[in-house]
């Protein structure tokens, strides 16, 4: 026997769904072009239906303009809370294209400008998949989930969104990513700028060996040395950055 569901629900359910739709376009690890948009919308319903009992039926009617502003609140709502996230593990891919600079594998953009992508950026793409993967063999990104689906009851339908908070948030977020990438890589890079003195040094002394010339094949084979022992710390700091991001989610949302 089935169960009809009133036309309040129906319209609850739909700007729900809205709302975390928006979210897996911007939140990582969901917003990769690995994960097909047909996938995306059905994610977004499944995270929904849990949540359905909660969801307030105090909805605006479907007769006039209301709702589609409403619908355009849910989408700004679930947008700004996944973009809040996506800031704060941004914080790893920066590790990244820090390492790429002072290592020099950025290079490349010097001798063939037309090359430019965000493709190039090796240890930088090398850390954000990495980061990606780690998310779900640690089950981080279930703390983002729930994160997320904590909002419905903070924020409901028609109640009042923070803004301010989320502005606040989003500084922080910047913050907490400056931090993140220096953490990560910045022991790295003490290394290689010790290493540029080092062969400033030897230049001076020993001009004849053309240090430089050597410095670049050694700063390299040194930084691959390097991120394969510091690889092993990146499950940690990806659970905490996890971590942080649903502090903040939850900060924003006011609970």
């Amino acid at each position: 026997m089935g169960t009809l569901l009133s036309s309040s629900t129906l319209v609850a359910m739909l700007l729900a769904v809205t709302r975390a739709a928006a979210w897996l376009l911007v939140c990582p690890p969901f917003n990769g072009r690995a994960i097909p948009v047909a996938v995306k919308g059905m994610l977004a319903v499944a995270m929904v239906l849990p949540v359905v009992p909660k969801l307030s039926t105090k909805v605006p009617s479907t007769g006039d303009w209301t709702l589609m502003y409403a619908a355009l609140e849910q989408v700004v709502i679930g947008a700004g809370l996944g973009f809040l996230t996506a800031v704060i593990f941004a914080g790893v891919q920066a590790a990244g294209d820090l390492l790429d600079v002072f290592g020099g594998f950025s290079l490349a953009f010097a001798f063939d400008p037309l090359s430019f992508s965000g493709n190039n950026a090796v240890l930088g793409r090398f850390y954000g998949l990495t980061a990606t993967a780690l998310m779900f063999a640690t089950d981080a990104h279930q703390l983002v989930i729930r994160g997320f689906t904590l909002s419905y009851e903070a924020v409901p339908l028609t109640g009042a969104f923070s803004f301010e908070r989320l502005g606040d948030g989003l500084v922080t977020g910047l913050g907490r990513l400056f931090l993140a990438a220096v953490l990560i890589a910045g022991p790295m890079i003490v290394v290689l700028f010790c290493v540029d003195i080092g062969l400033g040094l030897l230049n001076r002394i020993a001009p004849a060996l053309n240090p430089f010339q050597i410095g670049f094949p050694a700063k390299v084979a040194l930084t691959l040395v390097m991120v394969g022992m510091a690889v092993t710390l990146l499950p940690q700091a990806v659970h905490s950055i996890a971590e942080e991001a649903t502090n903040a989610v939850l900060k924003v949302i006011g609970r």
